[in-house]
């Protein structure tokens, strides 16, 4: 019983780069996605392309300098449209699609209150 197969998504070029006085380069988070590709990883989550230039940077060359495997796992994070922004005219949604990553993770408000009370929206 149960799943035959799991999928593994790997978040350590964005999440894991978020600990104090943790930085990596754009060259070396692209060998650290060529590495993790040899794990057999299904999804590499390789930043926010919209919230720093070293991820825009990141995303622009990974077109180029990643091979069609490694390019195939890569994943975009990023957030929702702005509120009182149309999504079409969100430079976050550009970035995320212009990033020209297969998968996008997008992290949204989930409760009501969080609508109301955090970003007051209706």
């Amino acid at each position: 019983l149960g799943p035959k197969h799991a999928l593994a998504y790997d978040t350590s070029l964005r999440d894991g780069t978020q600990g104090e006085s943790v930085s990596v380069s754009c060259d070396n988070k692209l060998k650290i996605a060529e590495r993790l590709a040899e794990f057999q990883l299904d999804y590499i989550e390789a930043g926010w392309p919209g919230s720093n230039p070293k991820d825009a940077e990141f995303f622009e060359r990974a077109k180029t300098e990643l091979s069609q495997d490694v390019q195939s796992k890569l994943v975009a994070f990023g957030s929702t449209r702005r509120k009182n922004i149309l999504a079409k005219d969100d430079g976050q949604i550009r970035a995320l699609v212009e990033s020209g990553a297969p998968t996008i993770c997008m992290v949204a408000k989930g409760h009501l209150w969080q609508g109301t009370d955090i970003i007051r929206a209706t």
